[in-house]
């Protein structure tokens, strides 16, 4: 099995600004630390994200939600990397980013809503649970197939540098994707249109069973940058200042018209790839143990304590709201039937056409006659 513990590996230095315990930063820090109010709001999204995901995957087990995938052990990368980007711009999201719109705004009670497929997600069921979307903070829903939304974030870049806004583009992708289509796609057309764009590769070691050392033969995924002709950098991705600084500085590259930058962040999936997969088939508990002692959630509690920002009692405070906050949401959400029937052709066509509303019509009667399929048949195994 290949080891992949060592953070520096193949002469590669990542970028670091705190120690590893998150005591103090480092004096070779020489970027930017973000303000007491942005690491604060950085902390309580990775803490959000924390109880959010260890609830979902308790919810799935019990049957009650069909599909989770959790971000435990990349919540400094998720967080770090979206607060450098302001309200107007856009995200797309690779897997494990979905907390990045409560983050930007988005109501608890409506991520959980998406989660359960009821009648207030904004998606209308339509969406496996964890493809999250929301229009109003600007971050599309994203698909199963890997690497696509690249395409779609350049498109959006260009289009905005078009019209001369000064907005920019992230764009998050995984280890495994960068061996997509999209992925080389994306960063040519980013590179050739000078697009306003920040791609992000969240390392976390696996590809599901793929480790990140048979993914690439470059000496790392920032390495990717230099064959496409823009900037790109390795960071620590578990240190939420050093990954801030890097994308922002990208971000801030992007908006002055520089074009497009890659960051690469190294990081680890605690959990399995998705609630649908058993990890310790292709991977050792000597390994996953020397994660959990460099978790970013811990290290991040440190950092800010040394400085004075968060005590034990706020810690305690933050977390209980939020499991209060999260269990109003899911009794909440139990109680939401399923969207109607007649939403099945709503948002295709500005006025469905008439074989869809025949068909709707029919499906609605049978219905009527014959009971929902779930009383007849019983729930589909997903």
């Amino acid at each position: 099995m290949p080891d992949i513990r060592v953070l520096d590996k193949k002469g590669v230095t990542l970028r670091k600004a705190m120690r590893e315990d998150g005591s103090a930063l480092l004096k070779s820090f020489k970027g930017e630390v973000p303000n007491d109010e942005t690491l604060m709001s950085i902390y309580k999204a990775m803490l959000c994200t924390r109880v959010m995901d260890d609830r979902m995957l308790k919810l799935q087990r019990q049957g009650r939600v069909a599909f989770v995938g959790t971000s435990t052990g990349q919540e400094a990368a998720i967080h770090a990397s979206a607060a450098a980007f302001g309200k107007d711009d856009w995200i797309y999201s690779a897997l494990r980013e979905g907390g990045v719109t409560i983050q930007r705004g988005m109501p608890i009670q409506e991520y959980v809503a998406h989660m359960f497929g009821n009648a207030e997600d904004s998606a209308k069921g339509r969406q496996m649970p964890n493809h999250f979307q929301c229009a109003e903070v600007n971050f599309p829903s994203w698909s199963s197939v890997l690497g696509t939304q690249l395409p779609h974030a350049v498109g959006t870049a260009l289009a905005m540098k078009a019209r001369g806004e000064k907005n920019v583009v992230l764009a998050y992708t995984g280890d495994g994707a960068t061996s997509s289509c999209g992925f080389h796609s994306a960063m040519n057309f980013a590179a050739v249109g000078n697009a306003p764009v920040v791609f992000v590769i969240i390392d976390n070691g696996w590809a599901i069973s793929v480790p990140s050392s048979k993914q690439t033969a470059s000496s790392s995924f920032g390495a990717k940058a230099k064959a496409y002709g823009m900037p790109g950098i390795d960071v620590d991705g578990n240190d939420a200042v050093a990954v801030f600084d890097a994308v922002q500085e990208a971000a801030k590259r992007a908006r002055a018209g520089g074009g497009p930058s890659l960051v690469a962040l190294r990081s680890y999936r605690m959990g399995g790839h998705s609630s649908s997969d058993d990890p310790t088939r292709y991977r050792d508990d000597e390994e996953v143990k020397y994660w959990s002692q460099r978790d970013p959630l811990l290290r991040m509690e440190s950092f800010l304590t040394k400085k004075g920002l968060l005590s034990e009692a706020q810690r305690q405070e933050l977390s209980t709201a939020l499991v209060d906050e999260i269990k109003a949401a899911i009794d909440h959400a139990e109680q939401v039937g399923d969207p109607e029937l007649e939403s099945l052709v709503t948002d295709v066509y500005a006025v469905p056409p008439k074989h869809l509303t025949r068909q709707v019509i029919d499906a609605l009667r049978i219905v009527a006659e014959q009971g929902d399929a779930e009383r007849m048949q019983g729930k589909f195994p997903l």
